[in-house]
């Protein structure tokens, strides 16, 4: 199936590893130009590359300017950023959550504004939004992520009734437990203090996959890029699960 991304331009947040690397080398895979952006250099060769941290208030300004320096316009915006800390919620403070609102809701809300309008005009886009199986089933330990994610899934939905007139989709990809170091990380975390270790932790993991294994990151990126095309151009507002049947609701 020829996914019509040739020429067309995507600006891929988080991209230096793991979902959203795994994003960008598939959207690059079907002619798209990549745009990745992340904390540190990438090694996906060919593609543009700006260097930012969400974590910093005017780091959404530097990548906008970025883009426009480049002469481009991104058809396609991914959002994506790095998962915080592990934490109850009976313990997490107003100060835990500032240090990560910045990163994980102002700095996709301000991108996503900014190159909107472009998208409206041109009568297409396709805005993304990398989220979490939590928006369905909260987490354990994760109440961070569990609440500011589901913020941002809110917001994706009102947007999506907006601007589908226009051309321009909004979905979110939920991602169950992929393989990637965010989720090694978080199986030694919830290994400390529990008697098991991270190893126990995700063999644990894996038993509670119908699919009896963990998702590869490629495959999360093809389902990322498929929602990103014109082959897609009817399916918005939508939270799409790739989790390997574990979330036990439809």
């Amino acid at each position: 199936m020829d996914l019509q991304l040739d020429g067309k331009t995507a600006l891929v947040l988080g991209a230096s590893k793991g979902l959203g690397r795994a994003i960008a080398v598939s959207l690059g895979d079907e002619g798209a130009r990549v745009i990745t952006v992340a904390r540190s250099a990438s090694d996906a060769a060919g593609r543009h590359h700006i260097i930012a941290d969400l974590d910093d208030p005017t780091a959404p300004q530097a990548i906008i300017a970025a883009v426009h320096e480049l002469g481009l316009s991104p058809d396609i915006l991914v959002l994506n950023s790095g998962g915080p800390p592990t934490g109850a919620a009976a313990t997490t403070t107003p100060a835990d959550f500032a240090a990560v609102f910045g990163r994980m809701f102002n700095a996709q809300l301000a991108l996503t504004q900014a190159f909107l309008p472009d998208m409206r005009a041109r009568g297409f886009g396709w805005v993304l939004a990398v989220a979490s199986t939590s928006l369905i089933t909260p987490i354990p330990g994760l109440v961070l992520s569990n609440a500011v994610r589901a913020m941002l899934a809110s917001w994706c939905k009102t947007l999506a009734a907006e601007v589908a007139a226009d051309g321009v989709t909004v979905n979110l990809l939920l991602p169950g437990q992929i393989a990637t170091d965010r989720l090694t990380s978080l199986h030694s975390a919830m290994a400390q203090g529990s008697g098991m270790t991270a190893e126990q932790v995700g063999t644990r993991a894996k038993a509670a996959i119908p699919a009896g294994r963990l998702g590869r990151p490629e495959e999360f990126g093809d389902m990322a890029t498929f929602l990103a095309s014109p082959r897609a151009s009817f399916v918005t507002g939508c939270a799409i699960k790739v989790d390997g049947g574990q979330t036990a609701t439809l």
